[in-house]
Parts: structure tokens; C-alpha cells; sequence
């Protein structure tokens, strides 16, 4: 009867572990085969602020609040320099001084 619950147990740890094993080489798996990757994100406050993706070749700029998900604007890959060590705040404000001068 022992014997019976022993192996229960083990059979049921086998299991928690293959799972957990299986998310963590799908998460790895996803990171580095993933076509879209989050550039940087800049809150407005709770649940609203501004989100940079880079698709493929393009960055696409999302405004994002609690109800819903608009987008603002596609960069083509030339059209957007992303330095790697710059942070979001500052390639935001550059962003905002283009649609400023198109604008005008």
C-alpha cells in the first residue's frame, strides 16, 4: 500500500517538473525566435502611456490605455535610428519633435 502511494508521488513530481521544464524552454524559445520586441515604453499613468515595437524591419508606436490599443505611427528600418544603450525618454522626445516639424 506504501509502495502505492510512493510511486503516486513520484509520478505526480515527474509531472510538475516536465511541466515547468516545458515552460521554461517555451519562454526561452519565444525570446529568441520572436519577430516583435518591446523597444522601450513610457507611462502617461495608471493603465495609459506609449509603447515603441520593433516588427520585423519596422517600429510601430502604440498609444495604449485600459480600454484599448491605437496606433500612432510605422517607422520604416531607415527611418528610426535605435542606438542600443539609449534609453526610450530621449528617443521619445526625438519622436515628438519629428511630428512636430511634419507637422508644420
Amino acid at each position: 500500500m506504501t509502495g502505492t502511494y510512493i510511486q503516486t508521488v513520484a509520478a505526480l513530481l515527474f509531472v510538475i517538473i516536465l511541466i515547468f521544464a516545458a515552460g521554461f524552454i517555451m519562454k526561452k524559445k519565444q525570446n529568441r525566435f520572436g519577430f516583435m520586441n518591446v523597444v522601450g515604453y513610457q507611462p502617461f499613468g495608471p493603465k495609459k502611456g506609449v509603447a515603441a515595437l520593433k516588427v520585423g524591419k519596422e517600429v510601430l508606436i502604440l498609444g495604449i490605455t485600459s480600454n484599448e490599443m491605437r496606433l500612432l505611427r510605422i517607422f520604416k528600418e531607415g527611418e528610426l535610428d535605435l542606438p542600443a544603450g539609449e534609453a526610450f525618454q530621449s528617443k521619445f522626445e526625438r519622436f515628438k519633435s519629428r511630428v512636430k516639424a511634419e507637422g508644420k
